[in-house]
């Protein structure tokens, strides 16, 4: 796992697919996402670095129910007894009660979900004991005040998470970064590309300086801007 710092209470965390972010308030801690299965003690280890202790993460907020994004939670909320949230309709596939509906692919995302699925250990993790459900306008306890936005599309579930005092936008995977050139784009392998495209118009409508993608480099100034000039190129 790559550790990068976007800002001194902000840390990008990079797995071999997705990535994660630890935001800090003071001595407490924030996760949004959680990686991939098995990275746990990696996610322990982190917080140890910046002169926390696991139990110094409150709070595991997942974007949606995909693996690379919640495969670390249910391990990382033993170690830590932090609470895990979720949007209500994902909350089940997080819990695996159910199996969550898989993407509805367009033909050239067939060889990028190919060659992600390679990287993706054995779906075997372990799932979190409990999942603490959120709705769109909820307002979580960290970064100032964290506004849920459901941005659905990805998963009928997505979400993202705005924090207004700090003008940043975490996006979870309704955008993300192009791997070739670092272009703001949609996210891919959607459940529902309209409503995908329709989120991503919605987010890109908020106040953000800092954006941080679930796939490919944040955007770290005027955001914003980035993100509806991306938004408009759609049709």
């Amino acid at each position: 796992m790559d550790v990068i710092e976007l800002l001194p209470r902000l840390r990008l965390l990079r797995f071999p697919v997705g990535q994660a972010y630890l935001w800090r308030d003071g001595d407490e801690f924030t996760l949004i996402d959680a990686g991939l299965g098995g990275s746990g003690a990696a996610l322990a280890e982190v917080v140890g670095t910046l002169g926390g202790t696991p139990g110094d993460v409150r709070r595991i907020v997942l974007t949606h129910f995909h693996e690379d994004h919640v495969g670390g939670a249910g391990e990382f909320a033993a170690l830590s007894g932090a609470e895990v949230y979720a949007h209500r309709l994902d909350a089940s596939f997080v819990r695996g009660e159910l199996p969550g509906p898989p993407p509805v692919f367009e033909d050239w995302e067939r060889p990028i979900h190919a060659a992600a699925s390679r990287l993706l250990p054995p779906d075997d993790f372990a799932r979190p004991a409990k999942v603490a459900e959120v709705s769109d306008g909820d307002v979580l306890d960290f970064g100032g005040g964290a506004r849920v936005v459901h941005a659905p599309g990805h998963t009928d579930g997505s979400i993202a998470l705005h924090l207004p005092e700090h003008g940043v936008l975490f996006t979870g995977d309704a955008v993300a970064a192009s791997p070739v050139d670092g272009a703001v784009m949609m996210g891919v392998l959607n459940l529902d590309r309209a409503r995908t495209l329709a989120s991503f118009r919605r987010l890109a409508a908020l106040d953000t300086d800092v954006a941080c993608f679930g796939h490919g480099d944040p955007v770290v100034g005027r955001a914003g801007e980035a993100l509806r000039k991306a938004a408009e190129a759609y049709a």
